[in-house]
């Protein structure tokens, strides 16, 4: 078949035959690509003039709202998609990670979007800086939607969750996505994205594919613009240099290369279930997508004195691996994605193995289940040993991209340290210590040249993902080498495709802008109690000036009485009076929350339906028996869930004492209806 790109609301075929895409296991071709007289120019306007916009008019939950249908109509398709996937060499497991994995990725961005993020336009970034003496300037760090086109370039290993991973997050920015996947996988990510566009779930213009190459694409960038690639670092060091970046300072997310390191610590000796763990997750890593993942593990790092057992375990483990036809029965490895790769990862070897010694694997002669071995792109697996991992370069510097791994025998802790830090940048590391303290010793010693860190033992390892495994909330990247980058890392990773901006001006036009109500805005008499107010109706500033209350000895007493709180500071005169912060005995904290709400809360049926807790509580005060309270209840924030039939209201409220002194301050957090006054099932 010949692959068409998606770009300009349309299918398009290359003027050429392109690039001819082989079955991994059979050798047969299957597609062609070519991008042959695509306008790149126009593919970026549409992205910028159609997609963008359409996109921006939405809220973060609308988005988020799109980006759960998606991922549950490709959850009805998967099948489909297995099927096609078993050309890559991959196998039904190996399947399940790239695409299970990347609609799983949809799925946590459009919960995160939802749960995290406010039903806006902005999202605000930290709290408002205090600029002025008087409080009439201050400052707010915000984020906006850029308004350009994020261009993914993508590898060929994960030809699902690689484009899934870096759109889910896109989108939810609001912001519109140029997909170029590998052209050795792209097959699997046109079929994808063909059934994306058949849903017609995302707006116009949101997502064009382009199968082969870019052509011109980087001479149209500009500061709206970001970039985000997955490959070798050789090719995002071109990339990065490309005159329009340098000009127009594009933003460009990398992930590369990288010599990922696992730790058998000191004290995880033969007969240890962290031991055993050790070993079944090297195994798992060289094998799954037959070590093609830019995580896996390329150094196991052993000590010394228990080397010999290492390898023997591994040795025993890797024999029962059976290589061969993806979809044949039994079979736990697939092939290489292309002969080019094969070929690719077999110099890598022969580099390596200038250094260490093979002990596992025969590059002359393996048994391939259900295919031809000379069609096919397969490569057993294959282990070496290190003969001095401190003298060595190539295995510090050659990334055989497929099932190999080297044992590097370390002396000490600190020599581990140091071996896996050669690596210049990792994306992952994992360490395998039933010591605490140890294990916390290695991770700090890793973690300023190492994007994510798993720590293992008995007490985790059934629940653990894995060394290998990226995950939608944590940071997916890694320092020098593996790019310096970051993907994913939940709201994190929405907020590498959006512009952050620090405006500054007076309290009203901070709450104008950022959507909430900063201290030091005006207040609004909506003229009836706030809580008699629907939603809808509600303004941001809307406030409640309490009466007052005294707080008695009386008041204490029986607070401590019914809750059983009889700190000292509030039962004991004499040794409260010891206290420098109190000098006397002092009302509860707690006391003084339910106080404050017997003086807001107005108590018939209507609008508010609950409260569900309270944010950024703190006590600034104390109040001594005699004082007088009083409270300040504003509307400061208002985020609709418009599919429950009300929205979220977080109330800034503000206790005072006699002489104006501010004694609390904390966010009350209600649930509030759309409707005047909701019924049972919440409709009016």
């Amino acid at each position: 078949m010949n692959l068409q790109s998606f770009v300009c609301g349309a299918w398009h075929s290359g003027r050429d035959s392109g690039v001819a895409m082989r079955d991994a296991t059979t050798g047969e071709v299957i597609a062609q690509a070519s991008s042959a007289g695509v306008d790149f120019a126009a593919v970026l306007g549409h992205a910028r003039d159609v997609g963008g916009p359409a996109l921006r008019a939405m809220t973060f939950h609308e988005r988020a709202g799109v980006l759960k249908g998606l991922a549950k109509r490709l959850s009805e398709l998967k099948e489909e998609f297995y099927a096609l996937s078993y050309r890559t060499g991959a196998t039904k497991n190996d399947s399940m990670i790239d695409i299970d994995g990347g609609i799983g990725t949809v799925f946590v961005f459009a919960s995160k979007g939802s749960r995290e993020l406010p039903n806006a336009h902005v999202y605000v970034d930290g709290d408002v800086e205090g600029l002025s003496k008087g409080g009439s300037f201050v400052g707010q760090h915000i984020y906006v939607s850029r308004e350009g086109a994020a261009v993914h370039i993508n590898a060929f290993n994960f030809p699902v969750w690689g484009m899934l991973e870096k759109l889910a997050p896109t989108l939810l920015a609001g912001m519109p996505a140029i997909v170029k996947p590998a052209t050795a996988t792209a097959y699997l990510t046109e079929l994808v994205v063909r059934r994306i566009v058949e849903s017609k779930i995302l707006p116009e213009g949101a997502l064009q594919l382009v199968c082969g190459g870019l052509g011109d694409l980087f001479d149209h960038l500009d500061c709206q613009d970001s970039i985000s690639f997955t490959g070798s670092a050789h090719t995002a060091s071109r990339l990065r240099v490309h005159p329009a970046i340098i000009r127009h300072a594009v933003p460009f997310i990398a992930e590369t290369d990288s010599l990922n390191s696992s730790i058998l610590a000191l004290d995880a000796v033969p007969g240890t279930a962290e031991f055993d763990l050790f070993v079944k997750e090297v195994v798992r890593e060289m094998t799954v997508k037959a070590g093609q993942k830019c995580t896996a593990i390329r150094k196991a790092l052993v000590p010394a004195a228990v080397a010999g057992d290492v390898v023997a375990a591994l040795q025993t483990a890797l024999q029962k691996i059976t290589v061969g036809d993806p979809r044949a029965e039994g079979v736990r490895m697939g092939p290489l994605v292309s002969q080019e790769q094969r070929a690719d990862v077999l110099a890598r070897v022969a580099e390596l193995r200038g250094e260490a010694d093979l002990v596992a694997g025969n590059l002359d002669q393996f048994d391939v289940q259900g295919a031809d071995a000379t069609r096919g792109a397969f490569v057993p697996p294959l282990l070496l040993l290190s003969r001095n991992p401190r003298a060595a370069r190539a295995v510090h510097e050659v990334e055989a991209f497929g099932p190999v791994a080297t044992v590097l025998p370390y002396h000490d802790t600190a020599d581990a340290i140091a071996l896996a830090r050669r690596g210049e940048g990792s994306l992952a590391a994992s360490v395998f210590s039933a010591d605490d303290a140890l294990a916390s010793r290695i991770v700090l010693g890793l973690a300023p040249y190492h994007g994510r860190i798993l720590v293992v033992n008995k007490s985790c390892a059934k629940e653990s993902t894995g060394h290998g495994s990226p995950l939608a909330p944590l940071v997916h990247g890694g320092p020098g080498r593996a790019g310096g980058g970051e993907e994913m890392g939940g709201i994190r990773g929405v907020l590498h495709y959006m512009q952050r901006t620090a405006v500054q001006g007076s309290p009203d036009t901070i709450t104008a802008t950022i959507g909430r109500w900063v201290r030091g805005s005006r207040l609004r008499d909506p003229g009836r109690h706030p809580f008699r107010i629907p939603f809808n109706d509600l303004e941001l500033g809307d406030t409640l000036k309490s009466a007052d209350r005294e707080v008695t000895l009386a008041d204490i007493e029986q607070f401590a009485a019914l809750s059983g709180d009889n700190f000292y500071a509030h039962m004991s005169e004499t040794d409260a009076a010891r206290n420098p912060l109190f000098g006397g005995r002092v009302a509860h904290g707690y006391f003084l929350i339910s106080a404050a709400a017997g003086l807001f809360v107005d108590p018939d049926y209507g609008p508010v339906l609950g409260n569900y807790g309270l944010d950024e509580l703190r006590f600034v005060k104390p109040v001594k028996p005699g004082d007088r309270i009083k409270v300040r209840l504003t509307c400061a924030r208002k985020s609709l869930r418009a599919d429950k039939g009300w929205g979220e209201v977080a109330w800034d409220t503000e206790i005072t004492n006699q002489n104006q002194e501010t004694v609390a301050a904390y966010f009350v957090l209600t649930m509030i209806s759309i409707y005047a006054v909701p019924d049972s099932m919440g409709v009016a």
